[in-house]
């Protein structure tokens, strides 16, 4: 008996011992086949940019970024027109279907300010060192919605080459200089069989970029900048009826008839082929670190062509620069904030990093700089006081928050009329002035005197 007892006892011992042997080969079994499970799938950020983003040292930037971290990012392209443009990333924002991060206009930052993140508590030590009064344009219902990498001012091309041959030492600094040199140049160009060749080429379509111009020509004369920075409309004044009247004796005389329909790049192309001695362009200041900054240009398509770049010409109050910018945001529908917010430290961190080694687009080839734009030094030298001003003009965004959309296709359908000849030019400012006081509740006053910083 005790002998049956003991087989039996080792008979369950054995048993015991091969079930916890098999319970160990299931066990790693089950983390065997964990380990062969397919990895996660890889993060592509979705970006969306505007084609004048789309540089070579962004994308050179954006590979980096992908090969140090393994998140892809895909470039979804935006339309030119920036009301188009705001249009479209509200739908998206809202539907949840638009991208991680995208590129917004200053002026747009009120309307699409409900669907960023707030940018502060994520990125706080970069944005630190960042200029406070840049970051100001970004900021909505205190949250830092964007980061501006660029702050392009609105600034004049012109063809040094063609300014020599004929007699010129400067590029204009008035409109009443900008008028006379485009007519004689254009005048001696045609005379060689140049017969397309014209003086001032700019951006006069019923569109945002027509108001930044329109708000240079008036600023520049003293009419103020449609709305006031007291909330006070002031559009509907002589000065500004005289500027937007002095445009609209430059069609078809230094500028042609087509200007009315053209957009930043009939502009540029227009330029760059070689048909214009004059062109409004965006001039570049790429932000790095606090108060370093320098103007860069478009890139011209033509190697052998000098171009020049300079403040735009003065009025009776100076030279006017609109303020554009474009700054880097964050949906706060993105499913992949962490990697985007990566990303845009990656970019600040590049950037105050390298400072003065970011070249930013690739300038005009000979590019010559002639009294640039600058918040630091707007003295031109042999000018009269009158037009020692330089003023950095903000369109009236922030007083107008979600309504500036609104607002700024008012002015510019206002301003085409009277290009186009709708419209004459008193009553198209005294209905624009009505219209602006049911768009807004502000009531009208007069202009402010232009000063020495941004307005």
């Amino acid at each position: 008996m005790r002998t049956q007892f003991s087989d039996n006892s080792r008979n369950r011992k054995f048993q015991m011992e091969g079930n916890a042997s098999c319970g160990v080969v299931f066990l790693l079994g089950i983390a065997l086949i964990g380990c062969r499970q397919p990895p996660r799938e890889a993060v592509a950020l979705q970006y969306a940019y505007s084609w004048n983003e789309d540089r070579p040292q962004e994308r050179t930037l954006l590979q980096r970024f992908t090969q140090e971290t393994g998140i892809g990012v895909t470039n979804i392209p935006i339309p030119e027109a920036s009301r188009e443009y705001v249009d479209l990333a509200h739908k998206l924002l809202q539907d949840g279907s638009g991208p991680d991060l995208l590129n917004v206009d200053l002026i747009w930052t009120p309307i699409l300010e409900p669907d960023l993140i707030d940018l502060q508590p994520y990125l706080a030590p970069e944005i630190a060192q960042l200029d406070p009064q840049l970051l100001r344009n970004y900021s909505v219902n205190g949250k830092l919605v964007a980061v501006p990498f660029n702050v392009p001012l609105g600034g004049l091309q012109y063809r040094t080459d063609l300014l020599r041959e004929y007699g010129y030492a400067h590029p204009p600094r008035t409109w009443d200089e900008l008028e006379s040199m485009a007519e004689r140049i254009q005048k001696g160009e045609r005379a060689k069989g140049r017969k397309d060749f014209w003086g001032y080429v700019w951006q006069g379509n019923a569109a945002e970029s027509l108001t930044c111009n329109a708000l240079e020509w008036q600023e520049s004369a003293g009419g103020g900048r449609i709305i006031e920075q007291n909330r006070t409309i002031s559009v509907n004044n002589p000065a500004a009826i005289g500027a937007w009247q002095r445009a609209r004796h430059w069609i078809g005389w230094i500028s042609p008839p087509g200007v009315v329909a053209y957009r930043e790049t009939d502009t540029m192309l227009i330029f760059d082929s070689g048909r214009a001695a004059f062109s409004r362009v965006w001039v570049l200041t790429p932000m790095s670190r606090k108060g370093e900054a320098r103007q860069i240009g478009w890139r011209s398509s033509l190697p052998p062509l000098k171009t020049g770049l300079a403040r735009m010409p003065g009025g009776s109050e100076g030279s006017a620069g609109t303020l554009g910018g474009t700054g880097t945001a964050i949906s706060s529908h993105s499913t992949h904030r962490q990697e985007a917010i990566a990303l845009l430290r990656f970019q600040l961190r590049s950037l105050i990093d390298e400072g003065e080694k970011y070249n930013g687009p690739a300038a005009p080839n000979q590019v010559e700089l002639s009294n640039p734009p600058s918040m630091a030094d707007p003295r031109v030298p042999s000018v009269s006081s009158t037009q020692l001003a330089s003023v950095i003009v903000a369109r009236p965004s922030i007083e107008t928050g979600s309504a500036y959309k609104a607002v700024s296709e008012a002015y510019s359908d206002a301003v085409h009329s009277v290009l186009t000849g709708q419209s004459s030019t008193p009553d198209a400012a005294a209905k624009l002035e009505k219209q602006l006081i049911e768009i807004t509740g502000f009531h009208p006053g007069p202009p402010r005197t232009a000063d020495n910083h941004v307005r």
